[in-house]
């Protein structure tokens, strides 16, 4: 799982963001994972995530029992505090569902979310940022957002749409990262972090 590994920012914005996936190895241990991967989610809905999704939905969280439903392969799960990580990482290792789940973060942060709910990770993966002509790409602010999107599915262009808007009046912050938050069709876009950003960028 790597696509939620290039995501841009500070440490203090990157604080704010936490994506949890739940996957089935194919071959392996994919019957009878659709239930626990759909009680992966449930679980974390008591614990007040950001976004919930699936490859299928994308990211839902106001229509919650329909990515449920309509899961199929993977759950995603994005919180925005360290304190409902734990909680959710204590919650699952109870429910021990028998199927990988990987968290991206700032590696210390989750690191330190792991401790506090008993457990080690197993695998790191480290992004080594990004290669090739770069001065192609938009401006770090634009990259803070749609990064949160790992299969580049979030349009530069729809992000500056957004911030015009909040400069106008036509959206506030929040208005404008839910236009946004379908777009990203796993649903590991960070809509909360999302309207911080874009409120900054909207005052420049």
């Amino acid at each position: 799982m790597t696509h939620t590994l290039h995501r841009r920012g500070t440490a203090e914005s990157l604080s704010g963001d936490y994506v949890f996936i739940m996957i089935q190895a194919v071959g392996i241990n994919e019957d009878g994972a659709v239930p626990k991967m759909q009680e992966f989610l449930r679980i974390a809905l008591r614990h007040k995530p950001v976004n919930i999704g699936s490859v299928d939905l994308g990211g839902r969280i106001d229509q919650p029992e329909e990515v449920i439903a309509n899961l199929q392969k993977i759950a995603h799960v994005v919180f925005d505090n360290q304190p409902a990580v734990i909680a959710f990482l204590k919650d699952v290792k109870k429910a021990d569902l028998g199927l990988s789940v990987v968290v991206s973060g700032i590696f210390e942060k989750v690191d330190e979310c792991l401790e506090k709910a008993g457990l080690k990770h197993h695998t790191a993966n480290f992004s080594l940022g990004v290669w090739g002509r770069t001065e192609k790409l938009p401006g770090n602010d634009i990259l803070e957002v749609i990064t949160m999107c790992g299969h580049a599915l979030i349009s530069s262009n729809l992000v500056k749409a957004m911030i015009e808007d909040i400069k106008a009046g036509r959206k506030t912050p929040q208005e404008a990262a839910k236009v946004l938050m379908p777009q990203c069709a796993c649903g590991v876009f960070n809509p909360a972090r999302a309207a911080k950003l874009l409120a900054a960028m909207a005052k420049k």
